[in-house]
């Protein structure tokens, strides 16, 4: 079953529960506590007290998706809820989320949705606000 407005079928914040290990864990919710802040992967790594190298491991092995990989998964969706909820103009949308600019967030919601973000608000509000059938 298709989801409306190009939804993503993947769930950063269902991955979550997968996560077993507890810096995997900590660097999780630091993404999801505050997808706009600056995630690099050697911040990343700090706070969990890891490696770079390690934290990419493990989240390969308990994810599997790198952590730059995570981090965009969640500014995607967090940028989906502000399209989907908000009056916010792209650009804003984009700051909140994260992305450095409304190109970054066109070209994140390209690659992984195959929509544009003006396009995926447009979308979603017509399936919100459709008449449904008597």
């Amino acid at each position: 079953m298709a989801r409306p407005g190009g939804q993503s079928q993947f769930s950063a914040r269902l991955t979550a529960k997968r996560a077993d290990d507890s810096a995997v864990r900590r660097v999780m919710d630091a993404v999801t506590g505050d997808p706009a802040a600056d995630h690099d992967l050697g911040s990343l790594a700090r706070s969990a007290g890891l490696s770079t190298r390690h934290l990419g491991r493990l989240f390969r092995s308990r994810l599997g998706m790198t952590p730059g990989q995570y981090v965009e998964a969640v500014r995607t969706e967090a940028a989906q809820v502000l399209l989907e909820g908000s009056g916010h103009s792209i650009e804003e949308v984009a700051r909140l989320a994260g992305f450095g600019s409304s190109e970054t967030l066109r070209r994140v919601f390209q690659h992984r949705l195959g929509i544009a973000p003006t396009t995926y608000r447009a979308r979603f509000r017509s399936t919100v606000t459709a008449p449904s059938p008597s």
